[in-house]
């Protein structure tokens, strides 16, 4: 038996999870498209979340429009955010008040734009070239 119905929801939705720390999961599913994100209860907070990338030092307005318009017109659930100088992908429930269908359509949604929003912002992140001297 699960400690937490985090716990419980993972094993009944199927997902891939190891427990990283006391209420604290990390997911690594490639069949429901989640890979690096990291749940965390919070006294009655669920937070679902996934670092995307560094922000990058150029091309920046263009980049947090499009991040707000995906917001507005991709995101179900949660929204994309500025972590100090990471972009995060964040959505947050009650614990107290979330069954296993708010959960799974949260972690639904955060996959979705994972796996579709990829190629969009992809060619934002700024690839370090290291060079042999």
């Amino acid at each position: 038996m699960a400690d937490s119905k985090i716990e419980q929801y993972l094993i009944d939705l199927m997902i891939t999870y190891r427990q990283v720390g006391q209420d604290m999961w990390f997911l690594d599913d490639d069949d429901h498209s989640l890979h690096g994100v990291a749940i965390m209860q919070i006294d009655n907070l669920v937070i679902i979340r996934a670092e995307i990338m560094d922000v990058p030092k150029n091309n920046l307005l263009e980049l947090y429009t499009k991040l707000l318009e995906l917001n507005a017109s991709d995101v179900v659930h949660g929204a994309y955010a500025l972590d100090k100088k990471k972009i995060i992908l964040i959505d947050t429930l009650r614990y107290d008040s979330m069954d296993i269908k708010d959960f799974q359509a949260s972690l639904d949604s955060l996959g979705m734009a994972l796996a579709d929003h990829y190629p969009v912002l992809s060619k934002y992140r700024e690839i370090s070239i290291s060079r042999d001297t």
